[in-house]
């Protein structure tokens, strides 16, 4: 054993290797141990100090979190920095039954059904009941697809886990050779004169400008602008943009905090669990959204957030919210900016472990600071309102994009299923042509992404071939939709849930009338 490593309770078997068995035994008795390319780590004092969150850490113990380590961090945190935290080489039971994995066949494409439903809509000439009818129809198509995905088909091409993670690091391996790892500072320039443009014609729009129209096109102006900074902000946050931590965190701090209000470290912190846990819903808070958004039949039943640690309670209010979500989603979404700030205030002020706290309070203090003089330059209050709501709401495409690769997707979860095998189940692609790269931020590749976090986004669109090939190599299947189609798997999967809810207000309406008539005949 290290000299270095932590101490322990038990210790290693005869042969100096941690079996499987022992391995399980010192969990189970809390020590915070995980196991990365076949050795095992404890982090038991050092999971506190995480600067990833500490509760990252904690989903992995007691698991092989190869992949994920390997995702989410720079080489050297691994090859050196972790070998303090190693206590010994692990040791798992042979079987001769090998895992395996299996997905289901290509999707049909109903691109062109949903655009034309879609439009129809949106021009008027469907009514709501035929358009429900058509989004619950893709989304039971879809849901048909996702389950077939998770069922083992002898036809099937399936490879066993340890295939999978070797074809897994190998396209990691690959990408890397192809130069697809290495951040484009020319990309950052040409967004950098969108970004001053943007916020010129906001501020130009607000100082000088004579009518109502003048600040609303401040408005909108800002709005995109603080939309498409977003992406940037995302980018220092993965630790994308120049490769050193300190120095991407600082810059994400400034676009977040100083421009955008926002808390970098709430949404590293929560971001980082999003990605280990994608989908899971008693554990992503990218989909914990009660009392007004329910994407599963599972939050009805009062479960538990391991993030915000509380009961998520489905009460009268949720019932209410839920049973009309397909309907009010681009509604509530459009009031997610108010939601970032509450969140991130909350994370500030009850969070042990934000990181330069001083610079983040002072950050927002500045936003709040520049925005108020901007709002105190209009020329009265009504105008002031409106302003402040036109500049947040219509961020909204933003929290659109954000939940359209995961709303529509699984939200089962899987024992021991491949870190690669769980990111494409839970995450959908997004198809656009490629000048709309520049509105989408290029992260409507959110499988490509989530298979790889610290891959330039910039790059993410080069690398879907590619991860096609894995796919067919490994049998596991590559959800794309085009926008249109994903907004109406979207829309049909919360149909889906919300039918859930009339369905049991019948049953209990059904049986309360029925108790009844059984009480009148025994009198």
């Amino acid at each position: 054993m290290p000299p270095n490593a932590e101490t322990t309770t038990c210790t290693q078997d005869a042969t100096g290797m941690i079996t499987q068995e022992l391995f399980q035994a010192r969990v189970k008795k809390g020590e915070a141990l995980f196991i990365f390319d076949d050795k095992v780590y404890k982090v038991d004092t050092f999971a506190a100090r995480h600067p990833g969150g500490e509760l990252a850490i904690r989903h992995g113990i007691g698991r092989d979190v190869t992949d994920e380590i390997r995702s989410m961090h720079p080489p050297e945190v691994y090859k050196v920095m972790m070998k303090k935290f190693y206590i010994g080489d692990y040791l798992p039971i042979q079987s001769s039954k090998r895992q395996q994995l299996s997905s289901s066949p290509e999707s049909p494409n109903h691109s062109q059904q949903m655009e034309k439903v879609l439009q129809a809509s949106w021009g008027g000439r469907l009514s709501v009941e035929a358009f429900d009818e058509a989004i619950l129809d893709l989304h039971q198509a879809h849901a048909k697809d996702l389950q077939q995905g998770m069922v083992q088909k002898q036809q099937n091409k399936v490879v066993d886990a340890a295939t999978m993670r070797q074809k897994y690091q190998a396209l990691e391996q690959d990408l890397k050779d192809r130069g697809m790892f290495e951040c484009n500072r020319y990309r950052y320039g040409k967004e950098c004169c969108r970004y001053v443009l943007l916020f010129y014609v906001a501020i130009w729009m607000a100082l000088r400008g004579t009518c109502f129209t003048h600040y609303m096109i401040s408005a909108i102006s800002l709005a995109g602008f603080w939309h498409q900074l977003v992406f940037t902000a995302h980018d220092a946050g993965h630790n994308e943009i120049t490769g050193r931590v300190e120095t991407d965190h600082l810059i994400g701090v400034i676009i977040a905090n100083f421009i955008g209000g926002l808390s970098l470290g709430w949404w590293k912190d929560n971001h980082n669990v999003h990605h280990i846990m994608t989908n899971d819903p008693e554990h992503d808070p990218d989909i914990q959204h009660l009392p007004f958004l329910a994407i599963s039949t599972r939050f009805f039943q009062n479960l538990y957030s391991s993030y915000y640690q509380r009961v998520m309670a489905y009460d009268a209010v949720a019932r209410f919210f839920v049973a009309r979500q397909h309907h009010l989603y681009y509604l509530i979404l459009a009031f997610g900016r108010f939601n970032l700030h509450r969140l991130s205030f909350r994370y500030l002020l009850t969070s042990k472990q934000v990181r330069m706290p001083r610079l983040e309070w002072i950050g927002i203090g500045v936003f709040f600071i520049w925005y108020g003089s901007l709002l105190n330059q209009l020329p009265n209050w009504g105008t002031r309102v409106m302003y402040i709501l036109v500049s947040y709401m219509l961020t909204f495409p933003l929290h659109v994009q954000i939940t359209l690769s995961h709303f529509g997707m699984s939200t089962d979860v899987i024992d021991n299923e491949p870190f690669p095998a769980k990111q494409l189940r839970t995450t959908m692609d997004v198809d656009c042509p490629v000048w709309l790269d520049w509105f989408h931020g290029g992260l409507q590749y959110q499988a490509v992404h989530h298979l790889y976090p610290r891959l330039p986004r910039h790059n993410l669109r080069l690398c879907v071939p590619f991860v096609r090939q894995f796919c067919r190599e490994t049998g596991l299947h590559y959800y794309m939709y085009n926008f249109s189609t994903g907004n109406g798997v979207i829309l049909g999967a919360m149909k889906s849930v919300a039918d859930q809810i009339h369905l049991m207000n019948d049953v209990a309406k059904y049986n309360a009338e029925g108790w009844t008539k059984d009480d009148k005949k025994q009198h």
